[in-house]
Order: structure tokens, then sequence, then C-alpha cells
């Protein structure tokens, strides 16, 4: 039996090794399964707020189901590329990018990243080059839809495809938002919390009235949650009063943990796995998936 760890480190690179004493720590019985959906779902997480914990959520979550079993594509649609950097796939200049995808029409598959370490789990990633992404399709014809053309033309199977949108209301979160049948929203327990909130609902609105009738807000995961104060209380209360079952139970914590795991290329899951935001993030996936595996049931 002593011998066993020292076989499993000749044969596994370090993050795979890391990622499965994620699962040892996390579920240490194994007796937590995450179901695969009835259904593959396309999920894009969207906040047009700038540090609410949403790419951080895009790629924690994308682990923590990749994990246990699910089949994870992350489209990285943010020019910052900062799912590219937490989930380590290359992303420099001249790198094959979601930005091909969308401008020059080169297939998905043809771009997608395996994750290192973590089974089950690709990347589309972002370069700098999507930042002229938005001037460069102000003038293709059908400009909103051509992530979803390349998504509707990918040949590769997933349970869950997470679309990390920029903090931003602009044409590259409008291809997402008609790419996607589901919204992912992080919202921040801090003060203005839902402030601006409600340029997103309405724009929401409009790709469904006019694009995207399939398009519903289907999870909310509140963020940076600080127990010490009042006004987080007080943030929890309004979210869940206003998107009542939408908004997870499983809530994220303010964790330095969190905030250190991008700068290694990794999810806090497996570079921290027992800290209080690695199990924060797989509740919130268990949450996602025993929700899907209902959605399925129900189609």
């Amino acid at each position: 039996m002593p011998d066993e760890p020292a076989a499993e480190s000749v044969e596994d690179p370090p993050l795979a090794m890391e990622a499965k004493r994620a699962v040892r720590v996390l579920n240490p019985s194994g007796s937590v399964t995450m179901p695969r959906p009835g259904r593959s779902r396309v999920m894009c997480v969207a906040n047009q707020k700038g540090g609410v914990g949403k790419t951080t959520s895009a790629v924690n979550l994308a682990v923590a189901l990749a994990l246990h079993g699910n089949r994870v594509l992350v489209i990285d649609l943010d020019p910052q590329g900062n799912a590219s950097t937490g989930l380590n796939v290359l992303h420099h200049a001249g790198v094959p990018d979601v930005y091909d995808c969308l401008v020059d029409t080169v297939a998905l598959a043809d771009v997608a990243q395996p994750v290192e370490g973590i089974p089950n789990l690709t990347c589309v990633p972002a370069t700098i080059d999507l930042a002229g992404a938005e001037i460069e399709l102000v003038s293709v014809v059908a400009r909103e839809s051509r992530l979803a053309r390349a998504i509707a033309a990918y040949r590769g199977e997933f349970d869950y495809l997470i679309i990390d949108c920029p903090p931003s209301l602009g044409l590259l979160t409008v291809n997402a938002l008609v790419a996607a049948k589901e919204v992912l929203i992080p919202i921040q327990c801090e003060y203005y919390a839902l402030e601006g909130l409600n340029q997103l609902l309405s724009n929401i609105n409009m790709v469904q009235a006019h694009l995207n009738p399939e398009l519903e807000i289907s999870t909310i995961l509140l963020t940076m949650y600080d127990r010490r104060t009042r006004l987080a209380d007080a943030v929890e209360q309004d979210v869940r009063n206003h998107f009542g079952e939408k908004v997870l139970q499983a809530v994220i914590p303010r964790n330095v943990r969190v905030s250190e795991a991008p700068s290694y290329g990794q999810s806090v899951l497996t570079y921290d796995p027992g800290s209080r935001g690695a199990t924060s993030y797989f509740e919130a996936a268990l949450e996602i998936a025993e929700r899907g595996a209902k959605l399925g049931d129900a189609a």
C-alpha cells in the first residue's frame, strides 16, 4: 500500500495529480455524484459589471463539473483571456482562438484545447485578437449569431458549454446571449450589487424578443459574500426576494485562495481543495448539476 502514491506520481503529470487530490478532498467517500443533464446545456456567464467573480465562477464551476463526470466545453469570449489563464491554456498572440471562429468561421473543434490534468474539460481560448472582433463584426451579415452558428456546427459532444462573457453589453455578449439557452448571473454581495443589473436584464429581454426566444435566466450565483457584514445579508435577501428559486443556495465567500489560484494557472478546486472557496464552488456546481438532471427529466 505505501508504494501506491509513488506509482501515481510517476504516471500522472502534476496537474492531474492535483485534480485527483481535489476529488479526494472535496468528495472523500465518492458518494457525491454530479448527474449529467438529459440534454446539453449551453450557459453564458454574464454581468456587465467588472469584478463580480464572473470569470472565476465560469472556471471553477466548469472544473467542478468536469471532475465529477460531466463533459464540459468552456468558450472564453473575453478579450482579456482570464478564463484561458485560469485554465492554463495557451492564449498568446498567434494561437488559434475564438476570434478565428467568429470572424473567419474556423471550426470550434479546430481551436479547442484540452485542459491539462482535468479529464472531460476543453477550452476555446481568447487572445488579444478578440479585442478587435466587435468592430470587425459590425459589417458582417448575421453578426449577432456568429457564435451560435459555430456551436451548432461543433462536432464534439458536451454536457455543459459555458461561455465566459466580457464585462460589457457589446456585440460579443450579444453573441453569447444568442448562442446560449441559459444565463448564469454572478452577483456580488456588496453595495450597488443590483445597480446596473436592470440594463443586463433589459438586454436579455431584447434578445429573447428578437433573436433567441429560448433564452432564460436560469441561475443566479451570489459571490464575494462576507459573513462579517450586515450588508452581505441584506444584499442576499434582496436578491433572493427578487429572483426566488433561480438563486443557488450555495454562496461563494470572499476567499483569498479563490483570488490566488489563477496566478498559478489553476482553479481554486485544484489549488486548495480544502478551502472554503473550493467547497462553495463544489456545492454550487452540484446544485447546477442536480437542476440540470431535473430539466432533462422534464424534457
